[in-house]
């Protein structure tokens, strides 16, 4: 490779390719980060701002080390360095013409800071971000709001919010221990601990001693006993000392299968609250900020357009405008309705996510049962065929979310009761063998990836 660029570059999508860092996180994080120099065995990385400096190293430093491990071939220490902190050592630049600060100012590309002021308020988020913002500023709340679960679909908003409390309680107490940690990565760090044979101790350290924690996609520990058992004591030990809690997930504690119920009551004993699809006036102003950050007048007629096409995710929002900044450079032309129409369509082609059917999930099962779907809603009742059957209705209760009911005429118009039985058996197996819950939550990894979820 010719320059540390390279190496960075390559770094970066060793750590995406192996699973240490997952897609989300890798633009939110790593994608920000620019390359400075290799000095020695030290791998110097400039971070835009001080938050972001802690994130990393909080979350991310050991899976960068270890990728520049591998593709160097030989021990690197990671320096993160705080461009706008080391601007007149480093590079003598005034931060007005520095293109790092400019980044950490406007987020680069149209990208916003993770602030409550960058945060667009409506009937769908108005109650969270209330709460939020009370949590970070102090206002006496925070044995209300404690733990504060904040729950969701993918793409509204419940990251943007995570990090808005950090950066904002950050501000008002730099010392503040502050460890923003997503479900996988909690897991992930555990089992590495546990495969390596290492002391947990740092393990415990590390989150045991935050002022605030905030985890994203909580709902991941579910199924997972060893996990579980961590959360569940560092839990304790932080609400115990009046640290602040603040976790997310794609649905509300209640509707978690397989989580200890210790751990459920804790989720349920402080603020529940809930970010739903934005209306449209929400939409439009999604729609509009994105545009004031690329420098781009819209029209009205076509931000509505775009509004009232793209419902239910602000990444697609955010998506649509970015690509109609990129035809109006090829076109050289002010952004229309015929532009608004071909990037919804080419949204709508690529992100929009295929929807789940029956019929999927049936599918994967018999193969893997090595069973025909015909059987699985026949009323055979051999062995291998029941089982394929009771795990095809749970996981169809599971990520569909049908009654049981309509799952019932699925298979055959069975009998709610049934339906129960099967769901009920598949949950306690997943409990009692980890090999089986492996096998389910790797057959609904593939259904879930399948669709584009």
């Amino acid at each position: 490779m010719n320059s540390f660029e390279e190496v960075f570059e390559a770094v970066k999508e060793y750590c995406s390719r192996d699973g240490k860092v997952g897609n989300l996180a890798k633009g939110l994080w790593l994608d920000t980060l620019r390359p400075a120099r290799l000095e020695g065995s030290d791998a110097v990385i400039y971070c835009p701002s001080e938050f972001q400096r802690m994130i990393v190293e909080n979350n991310y430093s050991r899976p960068l080390q270890e990728a520049f491990t591998q593709i160097l071939g030989f021990p690197v220490t990671l320096r993160l360095i705080v461009q706008e902190q080391n601007e007149e050592s480093e590079t003598n630049t005034p931060a007005e013409e520095n293109p790092v600060a400019e980044l950490n100012k406007h987020s680069g590309d149209g990208e916003y800071a993770y602030t409550f002021d960058t945060f667009i308020v409506g009937g769908s988020n108005q109650f969270a971000y209330a709460a939020c913002t009370s949590i970070a500023r102090g206002d006496g709340s925070g044995n209300t709001y404690n733990p504060l679960f904040i729950y969701g679909p993918s793409g509204l908003g419940k990251t943007h919010l995570l990090m808005a409390i950090a950066h904002e309680m950050k501000k008002r107490d730099p010392n503040l221990n502050i460890i923003y940690v997503t479900g996988e990565t909690f897991t992930n760090e555990l089992i590495e601990a546990i495969q390596q044979k290492k002391d947990t101790s740092e393990f415990h350290g590390k989150y045991r001693s935050a002022d605030v924690l905030l985890v994203d996609d909580v709902h991941f520990i579910s199924g997972k006993e060893s996990t579980q058992e961590e959360f569940f004591h560092t839990f304790n030990i932080l609400h115990a000392a009046g640290k602040q809690i603040v976790l997310t997930s794609d649905r509300p504690p209640k509707d978690i299968r397989i989580l200890e119920d210790r751990i459920r009551t804790r989720f349920e004993s402080g603020l529940i609250t809930d970010i739903s699809m934005p209306d449209f006036e929400t939409r439009v102003a999604i729609i509009r900020r994105k545009a004031e950050l690329l420098d781009l007048n819209i029209p009205d007629d076509v931000a509505e357009f775009i509004a009232n096409r793209l419902k239910s995710n602000i990444r697609q929002l955010e998506g649509a405008v970015k690509r109609l900044k990129a035809l109006k450079s090829l076109a050289d032309s002010a952004p229309s309705l015929s532009m608004a129409q071909s990037v919804i369509r080419d949204i709508l082609t690529d992100e929009q996510p295929t929807p789940v059917t029956v019929e999927n999930i049936i599918q994967e099962v018999s193969n893997l049962y090595g069973v025909t779907p015909e059987d699985i809603r026949s009323k055979k009742r051999s062995q291998q065929i029941s089982n394929a059957r009771k795990v095809a209705i749970y996981l169809v209760h599971d990520i569909t979310q049908m009654t049981l009911a309509s799952i019932g005429e699925e298979f055959g118009n069975r009998d709610h009761s049934t339906i129960v039985y099967a769901v009920k058996y598949v949950v306690n197996n997943m409990k009692k063998d980890s090999d089986f819950r492996d096998a389910i939550e790797s057959i609904s990894k593939t259904i879930r990836d399948g669709s584009g979820k």
